[in-house]
């Protein structure tokens, strides 16, 4: 830093900015010591106060114009008060602008030969009379009770001004709205949160931890002549975890890190956003190297407007601009590493996605399988758990969940543990849990009829019986006719996480979700609203598979998936009324499919309402004794089977090759030593349950 700025002097102390409201506070005081000073009756009272010599003072008495006189022998001073029927020949005023007390004010010499000359004026009746006074109209008591009412004034003043400008320190406010709002950590660890504590994303980590060594150690970059990236873009779903990648950048690489978010560069002064920005990394070059993390950048990034009249922001993209020229303009901004996260990466503006300002997109995505059975270790840590505990289970449990649901798993579980007064929490707790957070509270309070219990019974045992006598339907978990949230009851399943997805397997899944709508026609003769949200999300899936998979006959092989916003389908009328009767078509058939298996295991399903009735909830065990064992084995299932074949592969090897397996499984731990220690140092309470 040095080196280029030669100017910078870092042992010299820095002098303090010149504030334009002590200029405004000196200028107050004066005019206030100039009022003090001269009196504030002298200032405001027009002739009040006016001075005489003491020929026509005496005149003045012997023509009756005076009501009395006071004497002040400390100063040698007198003051006549006029009467009010002679002063507008005193002073060229009425009485209405010379105030209450109108006076002159006179300099005396020998205070005796004055007495004698009011005595005399006093027997004839030319005044009323005179007394002293001893007060010293200019001294320091005299100044200060004038002062006082001012010092309020100001101290009033002063304290609505640290108001409007957000206290004593730098935030925002009017006199520094310019100023940028970031939280600056001056030490990661400030933050205590390092990679040990990111479970799972394997790939976005290994990728951000690169940004720590270029931060650690630039020069092994920068001696092959390559230059170190200006920003990453960390993109994902909400809950991911990006912002806590970003906070365990800080936490490893120990630099000076700048946390703002998106929105704190918007504010309704023009030109405020641009002069953020600017200052935030004027800031940053000058504890270089140094991060500077933008959370929720599509508040500021969005792309720009190509024509003006449909609603551009001017201000917004100004912002936008001074951001654009900050991270690759004519300056230079080295040793300055720009981290944003956001999860509308196509609402950015091209300009800002290009290679030289955010060189890399991490794509930080929901968690799989494994990834989800280590986060569950990370947030079991600090809960109290049951023996029998399985993590894998949980896993299986809680498909399409981010990190942050599974934070919120764990801990509504602890709290359903704690509402049941148990010693530590349970498997029953966790799919508790789980069935909170995605059906709703259950409502026990619900008061159904006979007939309304039966057509709910009826109609989750269609949807339990057609997923078991389809292929590739997701396997039942357990099915309740427990009013939750919305729900009057519903049919929990382990979907299953599938890299593809052919059309067999989709119809299949249509087909279990018709098969509520197919119950209550068949065997209660009419239907009803229960099927709304098995009906929308049919609809959808069907829609989806015609026009954007090309899954239908008519229209193979086309997707019309329109990733532009506007007004304009990219289809035509046509093309859209056949669209809708493939999709009409499509449910119909599944729909009679559903109708027909139904048919076929009436005597099944018919078992299997009643048993709903007299338990309200029933598991998979119970839907196995009445139709038997599934004939077709779950995709978690197939793939749980292949690595217990691998490993007994593993062991039936030569001892060479487990030999050279362990040497590359310890290799692999070293290399990544810490994360590991601290996976195994929070779940050693929990290794027995891996075992079962």
């Amino acid at each position: 830093m040095d080196k280029q700025n030669p100017n910078n002097k870092p042992n010299m102390p820095k002098m303090p900015k010149f504030n334009m409201n002590w200029l405004y506070v000196m200028a107050l005081i004066i005019a206030i010591l100039f009022f003090s000073l001269r009196g504030v009756d002298a200032v405001f009272s027009g002739g009040d106060g006016m001075k005489k010599d003491y020929t026509t003072f005496v005149s003045y008495i012997n023509k009756g114009y005076a009501t009395r006189v006071v004497i002040n022998k400390k100063e040698s001073t007198l003051r006549m008060y006029v009467a009010p029927d002679h002063v507008r020949e005193i002073f060229k005023q009425g009485v209405d602008k010379m105030g209450k007390n109108p006076s002159i004010s006179v300099e005396i010499g020998s205070v005796d030969n004055l007495e004698v000359f009011l005595n005399a004026a006093v027997k004839q009746k030319k005044i009323t009379g005179y007394s002293y006074e001893n007060k010293d109209e200019h001294g320091f008591s005299q100044i200060l009770i004038n002062l006082i009412p001012w010092l309020l004034i100001i101290g009033f003043w002063l304290f609505i001004m640290r108001r409007m400008n957000g206290g004593s320190g730098s935030g925002g406010g009017v006199f520094s709205v310019g100023k940028s709002k970031a939280k600056i950590y001056e030490k990661g660890g400030e933050l205590g949160v390092t990679f040990k504590d990111v479970a799972g994303q394997e790939g976005a980590k290994q990728e951000i931890q690169e940004i720590v060594e270029f931060l650690k150690n630039p020069q092994k970059y920068t001696e092959l002549g390559g230059k170190i990236p200006k920003g990453a873009l960390l993109v994902g779903p909400p809950g991911t975890g990006k912002t806590l990648l970003a906070k365990a950048v800080a936490g490893e690489a120990g630099a000076p890190f700048f946390s703002m978010s998106g929105s704190d560069f918007v504010e309704m002064f023009v030109g405020v956003g641009a002069s953020r920005v600017r200052d935030a990394f004027r800031q940053a070059k000058e504890k270089a190297p140094s991060i500077i993390f933008i959370d929720e950048i599509d508040a500021v990034g969005r792309a720009r407007s190509k024509n003006p009249s449909m609603g551009g922001n001017d201000e917004r993209e100004n912002t936008l601009n001074a951001l654009l020229t900050e991270m690759d303009g004519f300056g230079t901004n080295s040793g300055v590493i720009v981290l944003a996260a956001t999860n509308r990466v196509d609402m950015l503006d091209k300009a800002l996605l290009r290679a030289g300002r955010f060189d890399r997109q991490i794509h930080v995505d929901l968690p799989d399988l494994p990834e989800r059975k280590a986060i569950f270790q990370v947030h079991l840590r600090p809960l109290k758990l049951d023996n029998n505990l399985d993590i894998d289970l949980l896993a299986r449990q809680t498909p399409g969940f981010s990190g942050a649901d599974i934070a919120n798993v764990c801990n509504e579980a602890a709290l359903i543990a704690a509402r049941h007064n148990k010693p530590s929490v349970g498997k029953q707790d966790f799919l508790d849990a789980v069935d909170r957070i995605i059906g709703g509270l259950e409502k026990k309070t619900k008061i159904l009829t006979q007939t309304e219990k039966r057509t709910i019974a009826l109609h989750e045992a269609g949807h339990a019986t057609i997923s078991w006598f389809c292929e590739h339907a997701n396997p039942l978990v357990k099915v309740s006719i427990v009013p939750r949230g919305q729900a009057l009851g519903a049919a929990w399943y382990l979907p299953e996480e599938r890299p593809i997805t052919t059309k067999e397997q989709m119809l299949d899944e249509m087909c279990s979700l018709l098969g509520g709508r197919a119950a209550e026609e068949l065997f209660t003769g009419h239907i009803s609203t229960g099927a709304m949200n098995d009906l929308e999300r049919a609809t959808k899936s069907a829609f989806g598979m015609i026009a954007y998979a090309g899954m239908s006959d008519k229209l193979p092989n086309i997707c019309y998936y329109n990733n532009d916003p506007g007004f304009q389908k990219p289809y035509s009328e046509t093309t859209g009324k056949v669209i809708d009767e493939e999709v009409l078509k499509m449910v119909n058939e599944q729909y009679a499919r559903a109708k027909a298996i139904l048919t076929e295991h009436s005597s099944g399903h018919a078992k299997l309402a009643q048993l709903l009735i007299e338990r309200e909830v029933i598991m998979a065990e119970d839907v196995e004794n009445i139709f038997g064992k599934r004939p077709w084995v779950s995709r978690t299932e197939e793939l749980l089977d292949l690595q217990e074949k691998e490993k007994l592969s593993l062991d039936a090897m030569p001892d060479s090759v487990k030999q050279a397996q362990a040497e590359h499984e310890a290799a692999m731990k070293q290399k990544g030593v810490g994360d590991e220690a601290g996976i195994k140092e929070g779940t050693e309470d929990i290794e027995p349950n891996n075992e079962q």
